[in-house]
């Protein structure tokens, strides 16, 4: 199972998924004790760049990194054929980057996080709060909304965007210009061959991968920028499914030959 936060490689629990308020919740121990059977939690973001690195736009690629961009912004680093998960098991938390020092307030607990810029919870809460101050200029938001700004949502924006809404298209703006800078980030920090991106605010925009591409080439180090691709992730929904059960198969029947055990930290 892939869960929206920190997990404990060893008993499966939640220790803090601040987009679904859980701290410490056995979740792991709790699927054994109901289901009876054996049950592997990770990250949902790992599991989808296992998910897309094994079956999706990662195939045949040792050294990458999936970016999601949806309710939240999360990541799965590939390094040397290798998922990394880091000495708490935290690696591949993209969102929580700092983009901006005096950026607003993230869920995590910190401020101008990549997520709280271009996070789908993000674009929606900025326009909720511009129409809130100024109706007439989003107008078209509010239409769509039925004249209830807390039913914007970061799908609605894109929609007004695309449909000539001067504000959304702002919100959008800023939220590209974001993101552009946290990719430039990992693909100096990390030099990977491709950059996955998927996630249902990346559907919404797919034009933001051609954005993040031109970024990367501008911004980036040449060296890195020279060697990379940037792709659309090609499981789309299903990638957390379907790398969730990679993930389980490979430690499961591994296991079977009494190579590794149940807890793992990928």
């Amino acid at each position: 199972m892939g869960v929206a936060g920190q997990i404990d490689p060893r008993s499966g629990a939640v220790l803090f998924a601040p987009n679904i308020g859980w701290r410490d919740v056995p979740l792991g121990a709790e699927l054994i004790d109901r289901l009876q059977l054996p049950v592997v939690v990770t990250n949902d973001v790992r599991a989808a760049t296992w998910g897309e690195w094994i079956h999706g736009a990662g195939q045949n690629c040792n050294d990458l990194i999936c970016l999601f961009v949806g309710t939240g912004v999360g990541g799965g680093i590939v390094c040397n054929g290798q998922i990394l998960s880091g000495c708490g098991n935290t690696a591949g938390e993209i969102g929580h980057i700092t983009i901006d020092l005096q950026g607003p307030s993230c869920t995590c607990g910190n401020r101008g996080c990549l997520e709280a810029l271009a996070g789908g919870w993000a674009i929606a809460r900025q326009a909720r709060e511009a129409v809130s101050r100024d109706p007439m200029a989003g107008r078209l938001m509010l239409e769509m909304a039925g004249g209830v700004p807390d039913l914007i949502t970061a799908r609605l924006v894109a929609g007004a965007c695309q449909n000539g809404d001067s504000l959304a298209r702002d919100l959008i703006e800023k939220a590209g210009e974001a993101l552009v800078a946290g990719a430039v980030s990992l693909v100096n920090a990390f030099n990977p061959c491709r950059l996955i991106l998927g996630g249902g605010v990346i559907e919404g925009l797919p034009e933001w991968i051609d954005r993040v591409a031109r970024g990367i080439r501008e911004q980036s180090l040449p060296q890195a920028a020279s060697v990379i691709e940037v792709l659309p992730a090609r499981l789309k929904n299903g990638a957390g499914v379907v790398g969730a059960a990679t993930l389980a198969m490979r430690l499961f029947g591994s296991e079977k030959k009494g190579m590794r055990s149940r807890h793992d930290k990928s």
